[in-house]
C-alpha cells in the first residue's frame, strides 16, 4: 500500500480545514497497513488540503459477464469476466463535511475517449448508464471517516459485501442485481473470494 503524504500544512483554523486535514491523516493512517490499495492525493485546495483522492485497488473482482448483450436472457449463462486491478475517485465537494455536501465515489470507466477499462461489476456499483462507476455506499453516521469507505469499497469488489435484493436500500444497478441474484449466487461465482 502506498499514501503519498507531502506538504502537511500547519494546523488549520477552520472547522472545514480540520476536517480534511484529519481525514488526511486517518487515511494515512489506516489505509497504509495495506498491501492491496494506493491512495494518491490528485488534487488540493488553496489551504494545501486534499479535495480529490485517486485510489488504486489491487483486488481481484469481478468486471463484467461474457455475455453482457444477452444479460439475465432464459438459457444465456453469463460467466463472470475477472480484473485484478480498480480506480477510483473521491472528490469531496466544497461544502464538506455538510449533510448536503456528501463525498462522491466513482470508478473510472474509461482511460480515453470510447476506450473502455475494467470497473467493477457488483450491485451497489453502478455498472450501465451514464453515471457508470458511481458506488452507493450507506454510512452509518454522518462522521464516517473517508478511510472507512475505502475499506468497505475493497469488501464490495471481494464480494464480502453487497446488496441485491429489490428492497431498501436498493441497489445502485439493478441489471448487475438481477444478474447477482439468478446467475452469480446458484452458481457460486460471487464467492471467488472465499474459496
Amino acid at each position: 500500500m502506498t499514501v503519498r503524504m507531502i506538504d502537511v500544512p500547519q494546523t488549520p483554523t477552520t472547522g472545514r480545514a480540520r476536517r480534511l486535514l484529519n481525514e488526511w491523516l486517518t487515511i494515512v493512517e489506516r489505509v497504509s497497513r495495506r498491501q492491496d490499495i494506493e491512495v494518491e492525493v490528485a488534487r488540493k485546495n488553496a489551504d494545501g488540503l486534499p479535495v480529490e483522492y485517486r485510489v488504486i485497488y489491487h483486488l481481484r473482482s469481478i468486471c463484467g459477464v461474457e455475455h453482457v448483450g444477452q444479460l439475465c436472457e432464459p438459457g444465456v449463462v453469463n460467466t463472470p469476466l475477472f480484473a485484478d486491478c480498480f480506480v477510483m475517485t473521491i472528490s469531496i465537494p466544497r461544502g464538506y463535511p455538510d449533510i448536503d455536501a456528501p463525498v462522491s465515489f466513482t470508478f473510472e470507466v474509461f482511460d480515453g475517449p470510447g476506450r473502455d477499462i475494467p470497473h467493477p461489476w457488483h450491485p451497489n456499483i453502478r455498472y450501465f448508464g451514464s453515471f457508470a462507476g458511481r458506488v452507493c455506499i450507506a454510512a452509518p453516521d454522518t462522521y464516517t471517516s473517508i478511510a472507512w469507505y475505502i475499506a468497505r469499497i475493497g469488501e464490495y469488489l471481494t464480494y464480502n459485501l453487497y446488496h441485491a435484493l429489490q428492497e431498501p436500500p436498493y441497489p445502485e444497478d439493478m441489471q448487475v442485481a438481477r444478474w447477482v441474484r439468478e446467475q452469480g449466487e446458484p452458481n457460486k461465482w460471487i464467492y471467488f473470494n472465499q474459496i
